[in-house]
């Protein structure tokens, strides 16, 4: 399947090529000889598209045995090739680090998400430019490189309009992006950008917007656009549709057509799901189902006034997954309708990682987990009723995702999921390979054991092109990744992967040589909370297990008492690799969240002076109104009875708003949708020039402590109130703070329905600031 390799090229960007021409003293005497064009790719190059879905595990899809219908999946499968023993890092952005750049995640700085980067030269959310990207090498080959949907690459601290810019997909090698910065977003009001300019999605909720829509339809038009002025040149797409990351949205016509599928619960549809992939012929017939992990509830453990809603989350998730499956669908329709389709290589992945237990036990609002505030599915189904009841679930008024249960069941039949690198649950993802033009369809599975970071030289060993030691003036590292393309023309080819590490925030194993040795690691993401002692963890407490993967499929016979030198052996190979690649210390992810929750990423400043135009402030980015004692001050000119949005910061699923009514002053702090706390003026507010105060204090200084907020207007109090519980860590990881209008979710009801709601007044000025304690 290797490409006719052209000379090694050492050094990017190529050289200019020489004038044809030779200048004489006139314009008589000057001859001009044409040159052809200089192509530095083999002839007929071809085109790449690659689509990476979002926390998948490998037992949800129907074409490997599952319950979830992927037409796009099975196309793709039915004309190429199959991987069932690949492999990711067990989280959204190392994976992605580690897909673009072929490179170990730790060693490209990506040790786990940017948002908890630190110090740690393996954990600083920073990809290095001397790993170019594969969309860098490519465009100065001469392809053309675009981006869509979910980047999270881009240090969070970094996402604002005012960049800087060189890490975002643009600086990355992608000469187009359109799509979200951070890790998940609101599938019907993202914060979307388009190259290095935030914009608007190009629909409200109510005419129809969904996000994998739109980034389906956006690169349809890209398609078409390249076909329209450069046909023949060859194109490298990345389409990452947010889902099926939380929070689960799609419209409810696709998630009623799974309505009582899984009504059995999440013991049975695993189940299910093992025979099915054995029928499929996916996974070996010898595999053994693993148990469920003791600290995880069973389904018949789950009382029966709460499995409606239960099930419902599980279908709101199959029918997101179904959906996402389609659109990938239309971008693969238009590139063979345009012509594109015998010679281009399609790459699908299903899953950056494994299915994703961080709803716990099953939310309406999900950050509510990552905030670690207790609550009991109780109070999320009494809230949904507010909103209209189970037909809530998956529409624009929640931000819902299911149950730790079913997350293990997609899994299926494997141990771990999202977050678990020590588990194939977590690290096991389908991966699939069309090339009409090179690729006989095989229906045998590859059981090469292969990682993410290997797609990057085989692609490269495809097109026939090395990868270079210089980029742009800067040296390069070695690639990690090993050419798979060995393995697609001969499924009994002996494997080449001898050795893998894997670890995420001190979840960790080590393949080699068809062995893994694995530890779990001190926390469970199913489990809310850190866990009791977590301070004083230390990796040499863990207990590690051991595996013969060449004859225990699943991890399921843990060999660790019986063969304690090889046990030994692979935990000195993890100790070398963890070494070279940069991953100490052990659980460098758990850094920040442990032992410096005061460094949560956040802005330097302790304040502000916004205009009354800014809006899209990334929330992580922006002053944290609802988590330190600070005061707001507005300079505004009031209409009779004015109406409209000051401020709001966070979305749908949770947030702060402060707004007018008919001239009556409204301050509301949404707690996730399980708690709302609402503080009015007492009167409305006169027409004219007004200054307008918030001032918010803790009444107990600890994270999650209530606040006080007191409505002052020129120096006069109007209103006051407690909200009763604060949200440490944020309300959204992609909404934003706006001004004078609120884009993206609607964090107050309110105003729901006349989103932006735009003040019909004038704010000359802002000023926010924190208050500092007194010193001592």
């Amino acid at each position: 399947m290797s490409g006719a390799p052209l000379a090694p090229t050492r050094v990017l960007p190529f050289p200019p090529p020489a004038s044809g021409s030779v200048a004489g003293r006139t314009l008589a005497e000057s001859t001009y000889s044409p040159k052809p064009r200089e192509s530095h790719l083999p002839a007929d190059a071809p085109n790449v598209l690659v689509i990476l879905i979002d926390d998948a595990g490998p037992a949800l899809p129907k074409p490997l045995g599952g319950m979830v219908e992927t037409p796009t999946m099975e196309r793709v499968r039915s004309n190429g090739v199959g991987y069932n023993r690949f492999h990711t890092t067990a989280m959204c952005s190392p994976t992605r680090a580690s897909l673009l750049t072929g490179r170990n995640h730790h060693r490209v700085g990506s040790g786990q998400i940017a948002e908890l980067a630190n110090d740690w030269d393996g954990y600083s959310g920073h990809i290095p430019k001397s790993s170019a990207t594969i969309a860098e090498v490519l465009r100065q080959y001469g392809y053309a490189t675009g981006a869509w949907g979910k980047w999270h690459n881009t240090p969070a601290e970094e996402t604002t309009s005012s960049g800087p810019y060189d890490r975002w997909p643009t600086g990355y090698g992608f000469e187009y992006f359109y799509g979200f910065l951070a890790g998940e977003a609101s599938q019907y009001e993202p914060n979307l950008v388009r190259n290095t300019t935030s914009v608007l999605p190009p629909k409200t909720p109510e005419e129809g917007y969904h996000l994998s829509e739109d980034i389906a339809d956006d690169a349809m038009k890209w398609l078409r656009e390249h076909r329209a002025t450069a046909p023949d040149q060859p194109f490298f797409m990345y389409w990452a549709p947010g889902a099926i990351h939380g929070p689960h949205q799609v419209p409810r016509e696709w998630a009623d057509k799974y309505a009582g599928k899984f009504d059995d619960g999440w013991d049975v549809y695993r189940e299910r799901a093992h025979e099915g992939a054995k029928a499929a012929g996916w996974i070996p017939q010898d595999a053994e189902l693993t148990p469920r992990h003791e600290t995880l509830a069973a389904w018949d453990d789950i009382p029966d006034d709460q499995k409606p809603f239960q099930r419902r989350l599980m279908e709101v998730c199959a029918g997101f997954g179904e959906h996402a499956d389609v659109q990938a669908g239309r971008v693969v329709d238009e590139i063979e309708r345009l012509g594109y389709g015998d010679n281009t290589i399609v790459v699908y992945i299903w899953g950056d990682n494994g299915s994703s237990g961080e709803g716990q036990n099953g939310t309406i609002s999900e950050l509510l987990a990552q905030n670690g505030i207790p609550s009991t599915v109780e109070q999320h189904i009494a809230a949904l009723e507010e909103l209209g009841g189970l037909d809530a679930l998956g529409t624009p008024t929640t931000d819902n995702m299911y149950h730790a249960g079913w997350a293990w069941a997609g899994s299926a039949p494997y141990q771990g999921m999202k977050l678990l690198a020590s588990h194939l649950g977590g690290t096991r993802n389908p991966m699939f390979v069309q090339w009409p033009n090179r690729i006989t369809h095989d229906p045998v599975p590859r059981t090469q054991f292969h990682h993410v970071i290997d797609l990057v030289p085989t692609i490269y060993d495809i097109i026939g092109i090395s990868h270079p030691d210089t980029v742009n003036g800067i040296p390069q590292d070695p690639i990690d990744g090993i050419s798979m393309a060995y393995s697609i023309d001969d499924a009994a080819a002996e494997g080449r992967r001898r050795t893998q590490y894997f670890e995420i925030m001190a979840s960790r194993s080590i393949y080699s040589d068809g062995w893994m040795a694995s530890a779990m690691g001190p926390r469970l993401p199913w489990v809310p909370g850190l866990p009791a002692g977590i301070k004083t963890w230390t990796p040499d407490a863990d207990r590690w297990e051991l595996y013969h993967l060449d004859e225990d499929w699943t991890q399921a016979n843990d060999l660790a008492a019986e063969h304690p030198e090889k046990l030994a052996e692979l935990k000195e190979v993890f100790a070398i690799e963890a070494a070279r690649n940069e991953v100490l210390p052990i659980g460098g992810g758990l850094w920040i969240v442990v032992y410096h929750p005061e460094m949560r990423l956040g802005p330097p400043y302790t304040e502000w002076r916004l205009s009354g135009d800014t809006v899209r402030i990334p929330e992580f980015c922006a002053p944290a109104l609802g988590n330190k004692p600070n005061t707001v001050t507005m300079k505004v000119r009031l209409p009779e009875r004015a109406n409209g949005v000051l401020y709001k910061l966070g979305g749908v699923g949770g947030g702060l708003t402060l707004f007018l009514v008919d001239g009556v002053l409204t301050y509301e702090y949404n707690l996730f949708l399980i708690q709302r706390t609402t503080i009015t003026s007492s009167a409305p507010l006169a027409a004219g020039e007004a200054t307008i105060e918030i001032a918010t204090r803790y009444v107990e200084p600890r994270p999650g402590g209530p606040l006080e907020v007191v409505l002052s207007v020129d120096g006069t109090p109007v209103g006051s109130g407690t909200v009763p519980v604060s949200a440490p860590l944020l309300f959204s990881a992609n909404d934003c703070l706006d001004i004078g209008r609120a884009y993206g979710g609607a964090v107050s009801r309110e105003y729901a329905d006349r989103m932006p709601f735009a003040f019909n007044g004038e704010i000359d000025d802002v000023h926010i600031a924190y208050v500092m304690p007194p010193a001592g």
